[in-house]
């Protein structure tokens, strides 16, 4: 008998919302902060946020090809395995399955909670609980099958957009706005070249969560046409939409207030609207974060299944069992809820975030390097895709990888030295289920 496989039921529609709806998430509302903080004047602050989507759309194009290349579910772990050796795809596969995906599932779950209280007017006591129930509730939902983790993401992406599209439409009409905002490019207090590069990491982790899509590339029935279309497709709305709100926000306040409040958006919406305002951005927040767990989880509960299945795991059996009638792999899953549920109660959404971008840029720059490495070993290879203008494209994705990686080494070395342990802690469980593996 073969084994139950994953059905192909991702529409381009629901790749489309995944790539949006997880890249939109908490960034939009909060990032802005730490842009205009570094970069310490608006004209430089709105070029590191240009400048982080072309980064990251020249990512975008370079991994669809290698996401075309080999579509199968599993995304970044299936790349580097392919072009490294099993050994490096199983490390991310364990990286995203106990950091990556479980940190921004257990961030975005506080700041769900912290919004819920903020709503409410409700003790800070009730955040991790709040984040717990509906980290709960978002994983149930994704066991229930593709169809419905789908249909919510699609809702959440659209809903999530009305509010921003109020920002930016009432921002760019604010009487007294406009280009004077935006003026001056820098300021001599802030260096050019340190202010935008801190500027832009902040924009950078705004823009994370892109290349989650790839791990559904074995559920798409044409992931050749389709995986290039919603990567470019849904990184080119996020980048209108991260420039157009920052835009909004400076033709209602100076980029001196925007780097003086902790809720930019909120304190925008104030502005606008008066108390109605900040609770409709309250409101905004709490649709895009929940739309971005759910992003987050589409595409997390896969990674164990496909570990699991390449015996890669203890209890892979178990692992890669997946349920009767809707097909999902709900062990893994609850792994993952586990391990965020024990993360919620940190309370450290900053600490969190800033532990997944040293280890999630590490692998994904490798993966762009992969793309430059099959064309060199692999030249006649099947390619549904080509990443268009090589090399510059990929070339233009590596140094802004490798700036990130540089960047957090040298900035923030405790968080990137945590990132490493854990992950290297997965060589003695590869080296454990490879012996055993070879017994059998």
């Amino acid at each position: 008998m073969e084994p139950k496989q994953l059905k192909k039921e991702v529409t381009g529609l629901t790749a489309l919302t995944v790539v949006v709806g997880t890249v939109i998430g908490a960034g939009i509302f909060f990032k802005p902060t730490a842009v205009y903080s570094a970069s310490g004047a608006p004209g430089l602050g709105l070029l590191a946020w240009f400048i982080g989507g072309i980064i990251t759309i020249a990512g975008g194009l370079t991994v669809a090809e290698i996401g075309t290349i080999y579509p199968e579910t599993g995304g970044m772990m299936i790349y580097l395995e392919k072009v490294y050796g099993r050994w490096l795809g199983f490390l991310v596969g364990w990286a995203q399955m106990i950091i990556y995906y479980p940190a921004n599932f257990g961030a975005l779950a506080i700041i769900f909670g912290t919004q819920v209280s903020s709503l409410f007017d409700l003790p800070d006591h009730v955040i991790a609980p709040i984040a717990i129930v509906t980290a709960m509730f978002v994983m149930a939902i994704n066991f229930m099958g593709t169809k419905y983790s789908g249909r919510l993401q699609t809702a959440a992406t659209l809903l999530k957009l009305i509010p921003i599209a109020v920002i930016i439409i009432a921002g760019l009409s604010y009487p007294g706005g406009g280009t004077i905002r935006l003026i001056p490019f820098s300021m001599e207090s802030h260096p050019v070249a340190t202010s935008l590069g801190s500027a832009l990491v902040a924009t950078l982790f705004a823009y994370d969560g892109w290349i989650n899509v790839g791990a559904l590339a074995g559920e798409m029935k044409n992931p050749g046409k389709m995986l290039p279309k919603v990567i470019v497709g849904g990184l080119s709305i996020v980048m209108s939409v991260y420039l157009m709100i920052n835009v909004a926000y400076l033709f209602v306040l100076d980029s001196t207030q925007l780097a003086g409040t902790n809720t930019p958006a909120a304190l925008v919406a104030s502005h606008l609207f008066g108390e109605f305002g900040g609770k409709l951005v309250t409101i905004g927040i709490l649709i895009s974060v929940f739309g971005g767990m759910n992003g987050y989880i589409i595409s997390g509960i896969r990674i164990p299944y496909v570990l699991a299945t390449q015996k890669l795991l203890p209890f892979s059996n178990w692992f890669s069992k997946l349920t009767k009638g809707t097909n999902m792999p709900v062990n893994g899953g609850l792994v993952i809820l586990a391990i965020s549920i024990i993360m919620i109660l940190t309370g450290q959404f900053n600490q969190l975030t800033d532990l997944i971008v040293f280890v999630i840029w590490t692998f994904t720059t490798l993966t762009f390097v992969a793309v430059i490495i099959l064309r060199k070993t692999q030249p006649h290879i099947k390619r549904p895709y080509r990443v268009p203008f090589y090399p510059i494209i990929p070339l233009i994705a590596i140094i802004g990888g490798s700036y990130i990686i540089i960047n957090t080494l040298i900035v923030q070395p405790q968080n990137a030295l945590l990132g490493i342990v854990l992950t290297l802690s997965g060589i003695p469980v590869y080296l454990y289920c490879t012996k055993k593996n070879q017994k059998i």
